[in-house]
């Protein structure tokens, strides 16, 4: 079994950072004013007011003024959670305090914001001496004010090395009596500044991918019973690509994702959740292509793979690759260059089943996927059997339960998520694996 969650979010879809104080317009806070009003699928999961990289310095006072004046405003309606990122750097004692005026400043009571902050965002952390330093500042911000310890919860953006070596020490720490570690929430990489820390370079100047650092903050959360996301996507207009990066970090257990604006928050919203309807792939020499579907065929139409029937057989195409099969080699073959993506309903379909079996005292079933493949022509029937038992079961509870946290969190998304899937997929999906 997992660690289990410290804070009552299970997931954290979208991260979304606004600029807090702008210079040369009539209302310093439009931005902020404009973000508190999202709602639906353009709304986040967690609001970071960004009162340090998106907020000039010598705008950052009146950033901080901004934030508890539009928190205490609208805060109370907002869907989603508010954690406003102050500075910090692990080598500025300057910056350190400078975060701890803004924090007394937007968690003063008398200032009508603090019961809606859910916590703070810390940057630039160092090691965990350095955690713990944020830590005690919030501790601080607590008891200035009289607030419960821990009430506010602490997320930190991993963009050191220092930083990412200290996750480790996390399950160590937390929990012992000299701190107060356990309000941590996220960890967020940043990778822009991981690189410079790390000294990287690349040929065109592009950020490394970093793979090992998403896969690290997604295991020291696990570890930690916190939660792992990734950093921004910049080319914002690369809406594939920032699909295929939510695919590539969900695979490593990292479901949330930095968003700049409300249409990548839009985006990484709705594309952790399993798909309305299901569909078929196939690898056409190393690259995977959804299969057009027509009813009980599913049909290949690229140029990649080809099929024809011969007097003796088969002759299979994939790339430079040919092999002559009878039908029953065709057939497994087409089985292994297959998959199937599941669609919300066929994930319950499968989960009630198993319940079903279970009940009756089975501890293992095969579940059956068939369809018919058109390649070329050519049509193959193919099937597969995949056999579940418990553990099968607790690992595709995953995505059912994102999304039930999602619609016990979000009741502003409701209407949308009935729309995508309907109320009967809805009202099914939120009672198995009770």
């Amino acid at each position: 079994m997992p660690e289990p969650r410290i804070h009552g979010r299970e997931f954290v879809r979208t991260f979304f950072t606004t600029p807090t104080a702008e210079k040369g317009v009539e209302d310093s806070a439009k931005k902020l004013r404009k973000a508190i009003e999202l709602r639906g699928m353009q709304a986040p999961d967690v609001w970071v007011p960004d009162n340090e990289d998106a907020t000039a310095p010598n705008m950052r006072d009146e950033g901080a003024q901004n934030i508890a004046e539009v928190v205490a405003e609208g805060g109370a309606e907002f869907p989603g959670e508010i954690h406003p990122r102050v500075v910090w750097h692990r080598n500025d004692p300057e910056a350190r305090y400078k975060g701890l005026q803004h924090m007394l400043e937007i968690a003063d009571p008398d200032k009508g914001a603090v019961e809606n902050i859910d916590g703070f965002v810390i940057p630039e952390v160092g090691d965990i001496d350095d955690w713990k330093k944020a830590d005690e500042f919030i501790t601080i911000v607590e008891n200035e004010y009289g607030l419960e310890e821990g009430s506010l919860n602490m997320s930190v953006i991993i963009e050191s090395g220092q930083a990412e070596l200290a996750m480790g020490e996390l399950r160590d720490e937390m929990g012992k009596p000299t701190n107060n570690l356990e309000r941590l929430f996220l960890l967020v990489d940043g990778e822009v500044d991981y690189t410079k820390d790390m000294r990287a370079i690349t040929p065109t100047g592009a950020l490394p991918e970093w793979k090992e650092l998403r896969h690290n903050t997604s295991r020291g959360a696990s570890a930690a019973g916190l939660i792992a996301v990734d950093g921004p996507y910049d080319d914002i207009r690369d809406v594939d690509g920032y699909r295929q990066r939510i695919t590539e970090n969900s695979a490593m257990g990292m479901n949330g994702i930095w968003s700049l604006t409300p249409g990548q928050v839009e985006v990484a919203n709705k594309e952790p959740l399993p798909p309305q309807e299901g569909s078929w792939l196939i690898d056409a020499d190393g690259r995977e292509v959804e299969l057009t579907d027509e009813g009980d065929v599913q049909v290949y139409e690229g140029d990649r793979v080809s099929l024809e029937e011969t007097d003796d057989g088969y002759v299979l195409t994939v790339g430079n690759d040919e092999q002559t099969l009878d039908e029953d080699e065709l057939k497994q073959e087409l089985v292994d260059l297959t998959s199937y993506v599941p669609s919300m309903d066929d994930i319950v379909d499968s989960m009630e089943e198993f319940e079903a079996a279970k009940e009756a005292g089975k501890g293992a079933i095969a579940m059956t996927r068939a369809t018919t493949v058109r390649i070329d022509g050519v049509e193959v029937d193919i099937q597969s059997d995949r056999m579940w038992d418990e553990a099968t079961y607790q690992a595709l509870m995953t995505p059912v339960k994102l999304f039930k946290d999602v619609y016990e969190n979000r009741p502003d998304q409701h209407e949308e998520l009935a729309e995508l899937y309907s109320e009967d997929v809805v009202e099914r999906a939120m009672e198995v694996g009770e």
